[in-house]
């Protein structure tokens, strides 16, 4: 079975919103990959205790992943890192969902993203098709 990190937002993201997205991805993916969620931890944003704890476990699974689906909803600069990394660090398959326009995207994210779709169901109809074993 292979292994999605979800990443995207969390700092400053409303919790409903970083955690819904989550669960529908599960919803769709879940039977038949494993899935590693960020927000499974209980970390609190800001607390200068926990930084390094949040960025090395995160970087952890996106070391585990097999890919990462990445939620571009908006400018995030923790997506961002993690993008980077899976990609040029690590050479991961990185789909990635957004509302934004092509002309509209960093080109960062452009570059470093394998393949972005409009939303999350055809993000996860692409990776069941590419991706299932």
């Amino acid at each position: 079975m292979k292994t999605i990190y979800l990443s995207g937002p969390i700092m400053d993201e409303h919790a409903g919103v970083a955690r819904e997205w989550r669960e529908a991805a599960k919803r769709l993916l879940g039977d038949e990959f494993r899935l590693l969620d960020p927000m499974r931890r209980k970390f609190v944003d800001r607390e200068v205790d926990s930084s390094n704890e949040i960025v090395e476990f995160d970087l952890q699974d996106v070391r585990d992943a097999d890919l990462i689906l990445v939620n571009y909803n908006k400018p995030s600069v923790g997506t961002s890192m993690e993008v980077f990394y899976a990609a040029h660090n690590l050479g991961k398959f990185i789909v990635a969902f957004s509302p934004f326009e092509f002309r509209d995207c960093s080109p960062w994210m452009v570059r470093f993203c394998t393949k972005i779709l409009p939303d999350l169901e055809q993000a996860a109809d692409y990776i069941r098709t590419h991706f299932s074993e």
